[in-house]
């Protein structure tokens, strides 16, 4: 709306004081008219004077009535679009969002309508809807007199007819708010002004078009191009006679003349819209009688609305846009804005590919982990367990075996609040819908399907290159990079060890694998916990960082502090979730989002400088005209030699730690460094890899907490999400989107103690426990669960690891990583991957979302259980 019409009042005020004149003159009709009436009532009076005076009064009541009526409508006038509005409206064109190569990504309407211009539709269309809906269409300014009139003298008697002309059911489907939807004489005063306006604003042609445009047809189908894909799968262009009489002929009553669901009425209002086509000329009567007694035909499909490669994406720059727009007076919807993104459509496809083939492999492992009683560990090749899904009922044990679980699912649907609020008690509620056959496979299919989210980011520029929010936005649309919040487990430990190194502590500070038991202040001890149990040796923090060592990372902690990594990860971008100042805070305890943390990463790649997550680069008018202009500006959040410290340390995390599978399973190339993560219960499994010119995340997990991956291999963040990243950068370096050969830059020098023959005893004493632990902390005597034991691997495997972590450091760069070999019980060893996966099978359904992350209010709660990581858990015991 114009400033014009944001302040009726102040017009009205105008105009009633203009319409003085007209105010005296209805002071004195008054004064006349109460003497007509005393006239009627005279005694004195005779019967013919007294008849006079009584005619007189009642024409001096309708000419009063004509004149309030007149006063009113100009009243109402302020509250009717205005031309400059109208004038707006025939030109209307939604924002487009665009990429950063060029492609359309997105069109923001405001319904599922495809606009086509007139001579686009057939002619039958226009005929049928002239001939039936408005005959003098072409003689009136926007009111046909007489058909009002006929209209109004119906509805005294009863029978309720509409009189309006093409233009003002067009004033209606515009403005429904301004106009009003119930039927009243202040609505139809108003949708005759708008039709007067639209007269003097548009062309009888235009008038045709736009109302083509916008008139509903159901099923979520706007203007006549969609109707004619949804009733009849052709374009308006194609559209018979008789296809176009039947849409015609539903304007009268959509849902009454629904030809899907009310065949006959349709057909029978289809018969009346050719029969007025006759009427008009527009159709012979030779035609007509061999058209009416055809059978409906319709080839009816849903048209879905189109939703773009990164409907996530779009979204999140929507609600952003939308409040642009607002306080720069644009709209979104009908302004013609340019959006210009960082996104890249290249980078977008493949992500979708990845996320797609990926999840469906792990989909599958999951139906059929959860298929069987036994737990045991099936097979580390997803493609083995593709193959034996056909012959499983997926999730079958899982659901069978948990029906208290089950319950809760029951009752926190919709479909149990509707049956107990309609008042079936919440016992019978709950016994009728474990009977419902139909119920219960929607709900499995809800709670039980995998899901995904993906994000990649240039770390130069903060430029977002890709987003994948979900595996599939039409049956879930909640967005899993920006809005939802999960633990991240050890992925959040480089905060804690690059908090450290600022400390002034070195990769090479030596630390005891050993029980670690800390004092909390209410009184109960902490304890963390890796899958393998303590080896009693000393480590590098280097290697607690490559290895993911639960033990080692809470001693850095202790050393360190909670309040100083929270300052250190909020510096690094992590600057939106709620981070509890706990010690367990280091094993990734605290809830955050997914794009938090490719953020704070990419800090890391761009040697210490943060740059904020950037989404447009700039936005411009329908003509081009740019409007606003967007550019990241870096700012130093960390010193390049401690950055480069912690780099190097990530890059043995791909070298010969839980993500070499990046490597030694998806090829990718270059000089890389990351990070996985995994969540007690294996609830969330992470991954985050760095490049110097992109870093990408991913996070894999059921949206229920309560449904996880079954086993600790299949359930490690090396193992899910390390797949999604490893297929994306394969894909991207293999099509020159990712430079294989760009540099972080030169490592640093080895930290003073460290050397090849540390790295050999502390692998003797890995794996085979030679050496003394050092003693316990002084702690109560406690009851401490027996931890599986890695099978010893051969010499070979542990010198070349060695001596390939001590080239690696040399040389400042990463190197092949060497061959690994399997455990005795036949498990490759932490860490080790499956070889890549196999093409996609058809996508689940997905699963309820989480609660909405920071800053999208509503409170996401973290399991009171969760927040162990890698491969590992932790005890919490009271104090006896």
């Amino acid at each position: 709306m114009t400033e014009e019409n944001l302040k009726p009042a102040s017009r009205w005020l105008r105009l009633w004081r203009k319409a003085e004149p007209l105010r005296h003159g209805a002071a004195r009709l008054f004064r006349r008219i109460a003497g007509y009436f005393r006239g009627i009532v005279d005694p004195a009076s005779d019967r013919r004077a007294r008849t006079i005076s009584g005619v007189k009064a009642l024409a001096a009541m309708g000419a009063l009535g004509f004149a309030l009526l007149g006063a009113y409508t100009v009243v109402l006038i302020p509250f009717t679009p205005s031309i400059s509005d109208l004038r707006k409206a025939k030109v209307d064109q939604p924002g487009q969002l665009v990429s950063a190569d060029g492609k359309l990504i997105a069109t923001y309407n405001r319904l599922n309508r495809e606009w086509v211009g007139l001579d686009s539709v057939s002619p039958h269309v226009a005929r049928a809807l002239i001939a039936t809906e408005d005959h003098r269409f072409y003689d009136h300014h926007g009111v046909d007199v007489l058909r009002t009139l006929a209209g109004a003298a119906r509805t005294l008697v009863g029978k309720t007819e509409g009189g309006s002309t093409i233009t003002q059911q067009l004033a209606r489907n515009l403005y429904p708010d301004e106009i009003g939807r119930k039927r009243s004489i202040t609505r139809k005063i108003k949708e005759i002004i708008t039709a007067l306006k639209i007269e003097s604003a548009y062309t009888k042609k235009e008038i045709l078009e736009t109302y083509l445009n916008t008139v509903p047809f159901l099923y979520n189908a706007y203007g006549i191009e969609m109707a004619a894909r949804t009733y009849f799968d052709k374009s308006s262009s194609q559209l018979t006679v008789l296809e176009s009489a039947t849409l015609i002929g539903m304007l009268k009553g959509n849902s009454y003349y629904n030809p899907v669901l009310n065949p006959e009425r349709a057909l029978e209002r289809r018969n009346v819209v050719l029969s007025q086509m006759v009427k008009r000329n527009v159709l012979s009567p030779e035609s007509f009688e061999t058209l009416k007694n055809r059978r409906m035909r319709l080839d009816f499909e849903r048209q879905p609305e189109q939703v773009g490669p990164a409907p996530h994406f779009a979204e999140y720059v929507r609600k952003w846009l939308i409040d642009w727009a607002d306080r720069h007076n644009y709209n979104v919807y009908s302004d013609g804005l340019v959006v210009h993104t960082t996104l890249d459509s290249r980078m977008q496809a493949i992500a979708n590919q990845s996320v797609k083939r990926q999840m469906n492999a792990l989909q599958a492992v999951a139906d059929v982990e959860w298929a069987k009683p036994s737990d045991r560990l099936i097979s580390t090749s997803a493609g083995a367990y593709q193959s034996m899904r056909r012959g499983v009922r997926p999730f079958g044990y899982f659901w069978s075996s948990k029906p208290a679980l089950v319950d809760a699912f029951i009752r926190e649907s919709e479909a149990y609040r509707r049956a107990v609020d309609s008042g079936i008690k919440p016992e019978a509620a709950l016994a009728q819908l474990r009977k419902d056959a139909n119920f219960i496979a929607a709900l499995r299919e809800e709670k039980l399907r995998l899901q995904a989210g993906f994000v990649a980011m240039d770390p130069a520029t903060g430029q977002v290159k890709a987003w994948v929010g979900s595996r599939d936005f039409e049956t879930d649309q909640y967005d899993h990079v920006a809005r939802a919040q999960r633990q991240p487990g050890s992925t959040f430990k480089p905060f804690v060890y690059g908090a450290a190194l600022e400390q002034g502590l070195l990769p090479g500070t030596r630390f005891t694998d050993k029980d670690i038991d800390i004092a909390m202040p209410d009184g109960t001890v902490w304890s963390p916990t890796d899958l393998t149990g303590p080896s009693g040796r000393e480590m590098a923090m280097r290697e607690g960082l490559i290895y993911s060592k639960n033990t080692i990372t809470a001693q850095v902690m202790q050393q360190v502090g909670p309040k100083k990594t929270i300052a250190f990860a909020r510096r690094m971008g992590v600057d939106q979730s709620k981070l509890e100042p706990v010690p367990a805070l280091a094993l990734g305890t605290s809830p955050v989002t997914l794009l938090e943390m490719v953020s704070a990463y990419g800090t890391f790649a761009d040697n210490g400088e943060y740059r904020k997550p950037a989404f447009i680069t700039h936005i411009t008018d329908r003509k081009g005209k740019i409007l606003a202009r967007y550019d990241a500006e870096g700012e130093r959040v960390l010193s390049a030699k401690t950055n480069a410290e912690l780099v190097d340390m990530l890059r043995g995390v791909v070298n010969q730690g839980t993500g070499r599978a990046v490597k030694s399973n998806f090829g990718v190339r270059g000089d890389i460094a990351g990070k996985t993560g995994t969540t007690q219960n294996n609830t969330d499994g992470w991954f985050i890899l760095m490049h110097p010119r992109l870093v990408a995340g991913s996070w894999v997990g059921f949206s229920d907490a309560r449904v996880t991956m079954r086993s600790s291999y299949w359930g490690q963040g090396g193992h899910n999400a390390l797949n999604v990243v490893g297929d994306f950068f394969r894909q991207g370096i293999d099509a020159r989107l990712i430079d294989a050969n760009a540099k972080f830059g030169k490592a640093p020098e080895p930290s003073p103690g460290w050397s090849i023959f540390d790295t050999v005893k502390g692998k003797f004493s890995q794996w085979f426990h030679f050496g003394k632990p050092d003693a316990k902390p002084p702690v109560r005597p406690r009851v401490r669960k027996k931890e599986p034991e890695i099978a010893p691997d051969d010499m070979e495997r542990i010198i070349n690891d060695a001596r390939e972590e001590q080239k690696s450091l040399e040389r400042g760069r990463a190197e092949p990583v060497p061959k690994e070999a399997a455990g005795a019980d036949g498990k490759p060893p932490a860490g080790q991957e499956q070889p890549p996966l196999p093409s996609p099978e058809k996508d689940r359904p997905p699963a309820q979302p989480e609660k909405a992350a920071v800053p999208a209010m509503p409170e996401t709660r973290p399991r009171a259980d969760a927040g162990s990581a890698e491969a590992g858990g932790e005890t919490k015991r009271a104090v006896p």
